[in-house]
């Protein structure tokens, strides 16, 4: 389908209101013109009337109403059976009149009136009849032209200016058309300040949606150059290592003694790496989640099944570290997709044995509030984190502490992955640290109902 163009579409739509207005004054004028020429027509009559019968009771002779006859006047006496005892128009004998509706009006309430059509084309009689002392009636009548035969002798005029009046309408229309779209056209050349430029109030959450929509994709699209940047570093860092260690190993530099030591360390930065792929893949596919609104499969969750999962899966890695891991709690049942709810579990529990000291303490714990709200809370007693950096810890790639974070293994992009999982959950999540003393972050689910 074509589509119109606003300015064609609003002076289409101006020009035909110009139009039926056109029509509907006219057939208003129509109506109200016939309206007053038929009253006028009677009170010229009735005055008529009036005279002749005046005159007549003067003298009490039928033929003497010859006198009152003009050339657009007809006057009919008739008598009380009906008879016609003069007729102006006429010296034929005429039929009896009794049956004419003007007649039978003025014998029963004294006036009688009738339009009826004239034998002459474009014309009709007007009849008033009155009622006389005697039982006699005086009838008058009078030939008039009808409305639309005055319209038709004024048709080429009525013509020219309905063309004029619909020219001017169209040119109107155009011309205020344009008036009205050009602002809206003039807001499109400067994107950056459209909210500056709005001729009209009704276009200001227009405005303000472009204004959204463009910083959005502005800062979409300075997150995605950051975090091809960010991947680049991140991956050159150990692929430099792997190929310097394998560079030794494959040009004899390195002694027989060396060469296990660099394979393991290969191998370290191998598995970094593979961890980073690995986050940078599960970012990327809740990334199209969030874009395309598909939302994962749902079912009911116990958040306490998923912590001592975690617990048990992480067991080895805390014993490593030197670190105690429990879990307490009651069962929570929320409204959540298992894995998506494991990995957010895990990427908590692992970022709090990584940033933590020997002997540190991690506790997973879950709960279901009075409200029907249930809560995972990972508490530990870590270095924490500066207040500063505490808005910052969920972007991607973000480290409090680099060396450290690059020294146990972490990509910088777990909490991001938190962050991104705990949209989809419609949960919220709330960070609480202090240097030195611990961390403590709690992700909030709706219910399950």
């Amino acid at each position: 389908m074509k589509l119109r163009s606003m300015e064609e579409k609003i002076s289409y739509r101006l020009f035909l209101m110009g139009f039926f207005g056109l029509l509907f004054t006219a057939a208003l004028c129509i109506f109200v013109f016939h309206k007053a020429f038929t009253a006028q027509a009677w009170t010229g009559l009735e005055r008529e009337a009036e005279l002749v019968s005046a005159g007549y009771d003067l003298v009490q002779d039928p033929q003497q109403l010859t006198s009152f006859v003009s050339n657009d006047l007809r006057i009919t006496l008739i008598s009380q059976d009906g008879s016609v005892l003069f007729e102006s128009a006429t010296d034929q004998p005429m039929e009896n009149h009794l049956s004419r509706p003007e007649i039978r009006q003025a014998m029963a309430s004294g006036i009688g009136r009738d339009i009826r059509d004239s034998q002459t084309m474009g014309y009709e009689t007007y009849y008033y009849a009155v009622l006389l002392p005697n039982g006699e009636i005086l009838r008058t009548a009078q030939d008039a032209e009808t409305v639309w035969s005055i319209y038709d002798s004024s048709i080429p005029a009525i013509v020219l200016s309905c063309v004029a009046l619909m020219l001017a309408a169209a040119v109107l229309a155009t011309l205020l058309t344009r008036a009205l779209v050009q602002p809206v056209l003039s807001m499109t050349e400067d994107l950056d300040h459209i909210q500056d430029n709005v001729p009209y109030k009704e276009l200001i959450p227009f405005a303000e949606s472009i204004h959204s929509d463009r910083i959005l994709r502005e800062n979409n699209e300075k997150m995605r150059q950051e975090f091809t940047a960010n991947v680049s570093h991140e991956l050159k860092t150990p692929l430099t290592s792997i190929s310097g260690y394998a560079e030794l190993i494959e040009t004899g530099i390195a002694k027989p003694e060396d060469v296990p030591g660099f394979a393991q360390k290969i191998h370290v930065e191998a598995s970094r790496m593979i961890q980073l792929v690995n986050d940078i893949l599960q970012l990327s596919s809740l990334d199209n989640a969030s874009e395309t609104g598909s939302e994962p499969e749902m079912e009911t969750v116990d958040l306490l099944s998923v912590a001592k999962e975690c617990v048990e899966r992480q067991k080895l890695n805390a014993r490593r570290a030197y670190i105690s891991l429990t879990c307490l709690g009651e069962s929570a049942l929320v409204h959540g997709n298992r894995p998506l709810l494991d990995e957010l579990c895990q990427n908590l529990c692992d970022n709090a044995i990584r940033y933590n000291r020997p002997g540190g303490k991690v506790q997973i714990t879950t709960a279901c509030n009075r409200d029907g709200h249930c809560t995972l809370t990972v508490t530990d007693n870590g270095i924490g984190i500066p207040k500063e950096a505490q808005t910052s810890v969920f972007e991607r790639f973000y480290r409090v502490d680099k060396s450290r974070s690059k020294a146990t293994g972490g990509t910088g992009l777990g909490l991001a992955i938190v962050k991104h999982i705990a949209l989809i959950h419609s949960a919220r999540i709330k960070l609480e640290s202090q240097v030195d003393v611990g961390t403590t972050i709690t992700v909030t689910f709706p219910t399950a109902n």
